[in-house]
């Protein structure tokens, strides 16, 4: 739940707030002066402050100063009438969130706050995303998922950052999250009620690139059926997000700075200007001092965009934000997957902590969730991990049989797997779900592998033979063939839902159904 400190010496409009803020849940303590609102503040830790500004002895202004001084991370949300709102606007200056004029709603107020705890959680999870993660509304927690002194630079210039207007240049490496930055910026700024509108660069054709961002005219070219509004006219009053910027060409650089520099443009094929209010951040995994000296990016514009520049590490530059990493995305799995993962052996973890990580946060996001569709335990093993984890630290040998953690060992079910089959890995997601196979269950049992047995006890397997006709690879698929009809019968012939349930990888599935010539349709009900 989160904590409320509602300051105000209208008794009667305090006890009010208070009693609409407890009916949604929220904690509240009282103050009635901006005294003792910084004294209450020094002593508990409180997610957000309501808080009148016109009030006896030390005002709202002031104490929202000594309040931002002990803690950045303390929303605060100022109250005033309608002839002190140049106050409330002063206030937001110094750091506040917003403000409501009086009389107050409380469906306004509730919204307002629930909108700023928001904000503030997207600051809170940016180290552990992706670019093109979708934020949600779930909290995190007081304490940042990024502890080194890297990320606690970016998180203190996001907060710098949103509270001036200037452009803003993102850089760093692709995955390392800098869609989520800009997002943070304007969601805790002063435009955070308006659009957040994102334009990829790189992903739109030269020839179009110019239409998308101003727009065009009726006719202005061939295709151009109906006028267009363009991405700046669209993100008016809001923010413009410039992924990929180092990707334009030398021409839409130049009308680009004008842009920048005059707030006017013009759309293609027309003789209007149009002016427009919108902050631009942009972002690039570019080195733009090697593109200005070979001349392939505008100085000028450079300049322009780079007033406080936000570098954003590398993982391998924060090593010790991945234990954190990996507790987010076990938690964050286990609910998209409906799994229980506790967590990851230490040789997984060890393996996680020393691959160089090219991909970033992304790359981590990826390995892991292929780490829970493998796994058949609830502990991730290093063997569910993706090959390519393997070639950072066994001069380049990417088989994941070198681990310890299963290699040569029985699986969950009690099913020997020979290091020397080279067909293991194919076999691995299936064999470990598998099977009561004359007395195997029962070695299992003596082994102290209770739960993998009561699993395996779910499976029976039999095939007649002739005592001279036995043969392991005609038996094998057999049974291969049986389970993944079974399987797929049991998911409705879904492939997606069938390798995960049946704990086989994806592409195992599809490489046996097509050698089986086995018809997932025929399985949907």
């Amino acid at each position: 739940m989160y904590r409320v400190l509602v300051v105000d010496d209208d008794q009667v409009l305090q006890q009010s707030i208070k009693q609409a803020l407890e009916f949604h849940d929220f904690i509240v303590t009282t103050a009635s002066n901006g005294k003792d609102a910084v004294s209450a503040v020094y002593r508990e830790k409180y997610d957000l402050v309501v808080m009148d500004v016109n009030m006896p002895g030390m005002s709202g202004i002031e104490a929202l100063v000594e309040i931002k001084k002990h803690d950045l991370a303390t929303i605060v949300l100022i109250l005033t009438a309608y002839s002190n709102v140049q106050d409330a606007v002063k206030a937001v200056k110094e750091g506040a969130y917003n403000y409501l004029e009086k009389p107050i709603s409380s469906e306004n107020l509730v919204a307002l706050i629930k909108r700023a705890l928001k904000a503030r959680s997207m600051v809170e999870t940016m180290a552990f995303s992706a670019p093109t993660l979708s934020l949600g509304d779930k909290g995190t927690g007081d304490k940042f998922v990024g502890e080194s002194n890297a990320m606690l630079k970016v998180f203190n210039l996001i907060e710098k950052l949103a509270k001036v207007n200037t452009p803003v240049l993102i850089r760093g490496e692709s995955g390392t999250g800098k869609e989520l930055v800009a997002r943070a910026i304007h969601y805790n700024g002063p435009r955070k009620d308006e659009k957040f509108v994102t334009i990829n660069c790189a992903a739109i054709p030269e020839t179009l690139i110019e239409s998308e961002l101003f727009g065009h005219e009726k006719g202005a070219f061939t295709g151009a059926h109906e006028r267009k509004i363009g991405k700046f006219q669209f993100a008016n009053a809001g923010t413009l997000f410039l992924d990929e910027i180092g990707d334009i060409s030398p021409a839409m650089q130049v009308k680009l700075l004008r842009v920048l520099q005059e707030k006017n443009f013009t759309p293609v094929g027309s003789n209007r200007e149009i002016s427009g209010d919108v902050r631009v951040i942009a972002a690039s995994n570019k080195n733009f001092e090697e593109m200005i000296k070979d001349g392939r990016f505008r100085e000028d514009l450079f300049y322009r965009l780079n007033v406080l520049p936000v570098y954003l590490p590398p993982l391998r530059e924060r090593v010790s934000d991945i234990p954190h990493l990996i507790g987010h995305y076990i938690n964050y799995f286990n609910n998209t997957h409906g799994l229980e993962i506790k967590g990851v052996s230490d040789e997984a973890k060890a393996k996680l902590l020393a691959h160089g990580w090219p991909g970033n946060i992304r790359e981590l996001r990826n390995v892991l969730e292929h780490a829970f569709i493998v796994e058949s335990t609830d502990t991730i093993r290093a063997c569910s991990l993706p090959e390519n984890i393997f070639k950072d630290d066994d001069g380049g040998n990417a088989s994941s049989g070198g681990s310890s953690d299963c290699r040569g060992g029985v699986g969950s079910a009690g099913v020997m797997i020979n290091d020397d089959d080279e067909d293991a890995d194919d076999h691995k997601g299936i064999y470990d779900n598998i099977i009561d196979l004359q007395g195997i269950r029962d070695s299992v049992l003596d082994d102290g592998r209770d739960s993998a047995a009561s699993q395996a006890s779910e499976y029976t397997f039999t095939f007649s033979h002739k005592n001279d006709k036995l043969d392991f690879q005609v038996a094998k698929d057999m049974f291969e063939k049986e389970f993944i009809i079974t399987a797929l019968k049991s998911n409705n012939g879904r492939i997606n839902q069938t390798a995960l349930k049946a704990n086989i990888p994806k592409k195992t599935l599809l490489r046996k159904i097509e050698k089986y010539g086995i018809n997932p349709k025929e399985y949907k009900v």
